[in-house]
């Protein structure tokens, strides 16, 4: 059974304080980062390298921007399936799925807890999750499952923020994250959901100790591509059972 890791919510927490801010997390990620949280996405479902016709799972999908990046890149023959436990959260990427050019992939999202994914070993092509993996109750459980669905030779891609060391962008990220974010939170009406952020983040394993973890569950050819000077890391591993 998972337990909740030290600094965390629990689960119930995080789920309420997610249905909580489904209205404003599109526009609160557009102003932390300046529009180019659209971009990371794109270069994760790149490195998901989904056939066409193949399936793709993205997990903890929030308002679905990976989960429909990752249809933009696949035929009408191939689906996506975006889950998350917020089912706010899963009603606003509905509304986006519905409004989007019927291009690429189909997409629907489901309700589901990423450390218990309802689905068959070895179903997908690739399983993603975007800015998500911070919310596991258990990294590990969360990872595992992750690499559970997918088929031998398929990729689990996970994109996170993570702290930098060296300065001056070490210092940037600390007045950023634990001053000017709690700050935005309080001027949107949640100073709690945007004071657990800073904590989630600097909670969460460092890259390489992140690619360590991928290694032990199975995953080989780990590798992880940091962008916007290091607050940014993207990892992605192939199963190889």
């Amino acid at each position: 059974m998972a337990t909740t890791a030290p600094g965390t919510l629990e689960e119930a927490q995080v789920r309420a304080m997610f249905d909580r801010i489904a209205g404003l997390y599109d526009l609160m990620n557009s102003v932390m980062t300046a529009g180019l949280h659209h971009r990371w996405r794109q270069r994760a479902a790149d490195l998901a390298e989904v056939p066409p016709d193949g399936r793709a799972l993205d997990v903890a999908s929030g308002t679905g921007d990976l989960a429909l990046e990752l249809a933009a890149r696949m035929g009408p023959a191939g689906e996506v399936v975006g889950t998350d436990f917020s089912e706010r959260m899963l009603e606003l990427a509905r509304a986006k799925a519905a409004a989007r050019a019927q291009v690429g992939a189909s997409v629907r999202f489901e309700t589901a807890n990423a450390l218990e994914l309802p689905y068959e070993g070895g179903s997908f092509d690739a399983a993603t999750v975007g800015f998500g993996a911070r919310n596991f109750a258990d990294l590990g459980r969360g990872l595992e499952e992750m690499t559970r669905v997918v088929r031998h030779g398929g990729r689990v891609v996970v994109l996170e923020i993570t702290t930098p060391t060296r300065p001056p962008l070490s210092y940037f990220f600390e007045l950023w994250f634990d001053r000017v974010v709690p700050r935005l939170g309080r001027l949107a009406g949640d100073p709690e959901a945007y004071s657990y952020l800073p904590r989630s983040v600097r909670r969460f394993p460092g890259p390489r100790e992140l690619a360590e973890m991928m290694w032990r569950l199975g995953l080989r050819q780990v590798r992880y591509l940091l962008t916007a000077g290091g607050i940014i890391a993207l990892h992605v591993g192939t199963v190889a059972r």
